[in-house]
């Protein structure tokens, strides 16, 4: 899942962003409202964002106003050490999806995380599945027939972006932002490299990765030609 990070606080930002990758969340830093807007505008690919209020060029409860006033509909968690009820109210009236006060445990802002983004796409399901290979949308972790699949977090982000919308193409652009951060020297190459190595692990069984020129790739049963 990919994650905008809007967060003053470089040093939180940093670890939060590392703590979020060991979880599948890849996470693009913005540190003031000026560049989450850029960000934004490149790219509306995020699955969630997470809002500090305390901006330094702008509020961040006015700059979520602002996107929901133009029908930015990109789930947001507000964090922030505001925790007073008042606070929780603005941001909640004014557009935000939830609101977590720090400090806060990374586990829970994961799970958080993960139901915004499951009630984001109107489904109530916790498990989507491609043959043998299912996906745990609770905690993100795959099994292959039953079995967990030990996976990077690089393999896995590519993994779900592929299982999520198996049977389908994923463009090779749009597989590279799921996987590596917009600030990221990877160049088009390094997305070969991961799909490699998840190919290698799903060896044997009855779904497979294949690449469909000019489309991008897709994740679909063996047995099934492209």
């Amino acid at each position: 899942m990919r994650i905008l990070l809007v967060e003053d606080d470089a040093e939180l930002a940093s670890w939060l962003a590392r703590s979020l990758r060991q979880g599948s969340f890849l996470a693009d830093h913005a540190p003031d409202a000026a560049s989450a807007e850029a960000l934004l505008a490149e790219d509306d690919a995020y699955d969630a964002i997470v809002l500090d209020l305390g901006l330094p060029d702008r509020p961040g409860n006015a700059l979520l106003a602002s996107w929901r006033q133009r029908g930015v509909a990109t789930p947001v968690l507000v964090l922030t050490a505001r925790g007073a009820l008042p606070d929780k109210v603005q941001s909640l009236r004014g557009g935000a999806d939830d609101f977590l006060a720090k400090p806060f445990e990374v586990a829970e802002l994961e799970a958080r995380l993960a139901a915004l983004v499951r009630r984001s796409r109107r489904t109530f399901e916790t498990r989507v599945s491609c043959g043998s290979l299912d996906y745990d949308l609770a905690d993100r972790s795959f099994t292959l027939g039953g079995a967990p699949l030990q996976l990077t977090p690089r393999e896995r982000s590519a993994l779900a972006a592929l299982v999520l919308k198996a049977g389908s193409p994923v463009p090779k652009q749009q597989l590279h932002r799921k996987v590596f951060p917009v600030d990221s020297e990877a160049g088009p190459e390094a997305i070969e490299q991961v799909l490699h190595r998840v190919r290698r692990k799903l060896e044997g069984s009855d779904v497979q990765v294949l690449t469909v020129r000019g489309l991008g790739y897709i994740l679909q049963p063996a047995a099934v030609q492209a």
